[in-house]
This record gives C-alpha cells, structure tokens and sequence, in this order.
C-alpha cells in the first residue's frame, strides 16, 4: 500500500515515550509483494525475522496504546538509508584498501580498509544525528478504526 508519504504499513501502538511511540508491525515488508513494482522482500522478512516487530516512530497522531495505526516512511528514505548504512561503508573501506596497496603493500592496505571503514562510520553517525535526518523518519499518519 503506497501513499503520499511512502510506504505504508499497518501496526498497534505498544508503547508512548513523549513525541513517540513503540509500534509492534503486523506485516513484514512494504505490503507491496503481491503488487507489480514489489520487490518480494516479505517472504525473506518472515524467514529471517520471525516473531515480533517493534518500531520507535514519531506520533504525530497523538494515537494511544492499543490503538491500530498506519505507519509512513518518507519517500525514498528506504533506499537512502539502506545506502548510508551498506553501499557507503563498503565502498569507502574497499577504496581505503585498494589505496593502501597501492600506496605500501598488505600492512597499507590493511590500514586503509580500516581508515575507510572508520570514516564512512563516522560520515553515518554524523549524517544520521542531525535534524534533517529526523524529519525522514517514519510517522503515523493515521489511526485506523
């Protein structure tokens, strides 16, 4: 299920923590499987994550505890996210290896695989705590009935 927010999923209210709630998902993945355009993730959602899940998200709402409620996920954040926690740590420790070995042999390369990891890590840490990235979080947009 798409809306102007992004994906959207279903979910009960757990938990209120100030501005936020705990939200337990009822599904796994995007709810976009059966869908054209899905990319089929839910079948290895339900393999890997069994049980439970509970999400922190912004309650814009002011929705309850035990309330059921639809949950949204910024347009594209998926995907900007999935790619500041992998493609970007990955990448900048392989350039930081194939600069050490070109720059001084195994021992260079070594260090700089770890130079490369350590600093995308940090490029993250400091991306992800600024105020522009709390606005990409995902929100309740609605209670459902």
């Amino acid at each position: 299920m798409m809306g102007e927010s992004g994906a959207v999923i279903r979910g009960v209210v757990r938990g209120i923590e100030g501005k936020e709630a705990l939200v337990e998902v009822e599904q796994g993945g995007c709810g976009r499987c059966n869908e054209d355009g899905g990319c089929g993730g839910s079948p290895l959602t339900r393999m890997f994550c069994s049980g439970p899940r509970f999400h922190r998200v912004a309650n814009d709402v002011g929705a309850g505890v035990g309330e059921h409620v639809s949950v949204a996920a910024v347009p594209g954040s998926l995907r900007r996210s999935a790619n500041l926690a992998y493609l970007l740590p990955l990448t900048a420790a392989i350039a930081g290896g194939a600069a050490g070995h070109a720059l001084g042999g195994e021992g260079a390369s070594i260090a700089g695989f770890l130079f490369g990891l350590g600093a995308a890590f940090l490029y993250v840490r400091r991306r992800t705590s600024g105020a522009g990235y709390a606005d990409a979080r995902p929100h309740i947009v609605s209670r459902i009935p």
